[in-house]
């Protein structure tokens, strides 16, 4: 491939939605199995044209974990990146080196039945809990890792319950 253009990053954002205690929602993966290592993950999903992240996120949680009930309470301004796997870049057609990302952190503001993962025709996640912030590294594919740990740094102080 000497010579040829590298394959850009594809724009997503992420959320870190943190409940009333402090801990922060973790979903399964519904296209992995039950058995593959590395199921869980934080909401994400891709930005919309000229969207702009912070409209692209509250959609992103809609439309995966069926959810508005939330509030923004932080964000990470610079872009995260992280490069595919060669795996994965030919699994998605060579379209995308990696993602370049956008992270922000909201607070919870309803009850865990609001939270559903069938709100759309193709559900990304099939399971969910609330965990540790800090152990969402250990959860992450290795590809994600730097990012989560990150992650697990910057937006450490919304694990302090505050009761909104």
């Amino acid at each position: 491939m000497t010579g040829a253009a590298p394959l850009p990053y594809r724009r997503n954002v992420g959320a870190a939605l943190f409940n009333r205690a402090g801990k922060v929602l973790v979903a399964r993966r519904a296209d992995l199995g039950r058995d593959a290592a590395y199921q869980w993950q934080l909401p994400q999903g891709g930005i919309d044209g000229d969207e702009d992240p912070a409209t692209a996120v509250l959609r992103e949680l809609d439309e995966e974990i069926g959810t508005n009930a939330v509030k923004m309470i932080g964000e990470i301004s610079d872009w995260l990146s992280y490069d595919f796997p060669p795996e994965v870049v030919t699994k998605f057609g060579a379209r995308h080196r990696g993602q370049q990302q956008r992270w922000f952190a909201l607070r919870f503001l309803g009850s865990d039945d609001m939270i559903r993962l069938d709100a759309h025709e193709h559900p990304e996640f099939d399971e969910w809990r609330w965990t540790e912030l800090s152990s969402i590294p250990a959860l992450a594919v290795p590809f994600k890792r730097p990012i989560y740990e990150r992650l697990a740094r910057d937006f450490a102080r919304f694990t302090k319950t505050d009761g909104a």
